[in-house]
């Protein structure tokens, strides 16, 4: 899995070093809803056991820049 460094960095902290890769992966691979950002970033978001995993992909659609729980998210 391709991620920047700022992923590394975040994923240290305590709320969300409980992510697990396949998740992210899954995410990546089989969203539930995608969104395109501004600036070309790429949401997808995955039900993970009743919670949404939110991966903010790179422009380039393979590059993990972030991962974690979004509380706002309805499907």
């Amino acid at each position: 899995m391709k991620c920047t460094q700022y992923f590394l960095h975040t994923r240290t902290r305590i709320d969300r070093i409980s992510i697990k890769d396949e998740w992210i992966e899954q995410a990546v691979s089989s969203p539930v809803h995608v969104e395109i950002q501004s600036d070309g970033r790429i949401r997808k978001w995955l039900n993970v056991e009743g919670k949404y995993l939110r991966v903010i992909l790179l422009e380039d659609g393979e590059t993990v820049h972030n991962a974690f729980f979004d509380r706002n998210f309805r499907e």
